[in-house]
């Protein structure tokens, strides 16, 4: 009788080269990850920079936070030229440095970032100094009741009631996710208000006015909510 043609013995050593190759991609693609969300992110930061459309702010982002400012240009602030004013009706106007910023007592306060255009970051840290504590080093007179905020981009523009700016949940930030506030996300130095949508929170900070009355802010020139609660928000801050 004819001998039987041997079979080739290929099906497993294929199927474990397969599966050697689908986890070696998947590693070198967990690998990776980070590389691509940083590049990506530094792309739409740098886009961000010389698109006065907003149009960058609908690209997606695995990370979550989204890169617009209303402007076409801002300039860089750091340690050398950052300046921090402190005016309007206040016994004591004060202009501080990055360094002194960073040298007073620091808060951190961690809390859900919303946008109005629909994105999220969940538990997201920001530690600097309470805006309380700014108010009454500068000693707000009688008169004041709201804040201003301007921003060294020379447009924008944010308000609270000075009840909103006293709360332990206002700060003048210094850090985001644990690190220095880059410039794409509006560090050096920007406002973090946690319990209200992040069109509060204005980037490049650089004056704090305390004011007779609220003055509407850029966004609430265009229709945004003067005051931008989140729904969930405690509106009344027992700890302030």
């Amino acid at each position: 009788m004819a001998a039987q043609p041997r079979r080739r013995a290929e099906g497993a050593p294929v199927g474990r080269r397969a599966l050697l190759g689908v986890l070696g991609a998947g590693a070198a693609g967990l690998a990776a990850a980070p590389y691509l969300q940083s590049g990506w992110e530094r792309f739409l930061a740098a886009a961000s920079q010389v698109d006065s459309t907003g149009l960058t702010g609908l690209l997606p982002n695995p990370g979550g936070f989204r890169y617009y400012s209303v402007v076409g240009s801002v300039p860089h602030k750091d340690e050398t030229n950052y300046r921090l004013t402190i005016g309007g009706l206040v016994d004591r106007p004060k202009t501080y440095s990055l360094g002194e910023l960073r040298a007073l007592p620091q808060t951190r306060v961690v809390h859900d970032v919303l946008c109005t255009d629909g994105w999220r970051v969940d538990d997201t840290p920001f530690t600097g100094v309470k805006l309380a504590d700014l108010l009454d080093a500068a000693g707000v007179r009688s008169r004041g009741t709201a804040v201003r905020f301007t921003c060294f981009d020379g447009a924008y523009t944010e308000s609270l009631t000075l009840e909103q700016a006293r709360r332990s949940d206002v700060l003048v930030a210094l850090n985001m996710q644990d690190k220095p506030i880059t410039h794409e996300h509006g560090g050096p130095v920007r406002l973090y208000v946690a319990p209200m949508y992040f069109y509060k929170s204005a980037k490049w900070l650089s004056g704090i006015e305390v004011t007779d009355k609220v003055v509407p802010g850029f966004w609430e020139e265009r229709g945004y909510a003067v005051d931008g609660w989140l729904d969930d928000a405690d509106r009344h801050d027992a700890a302030a």
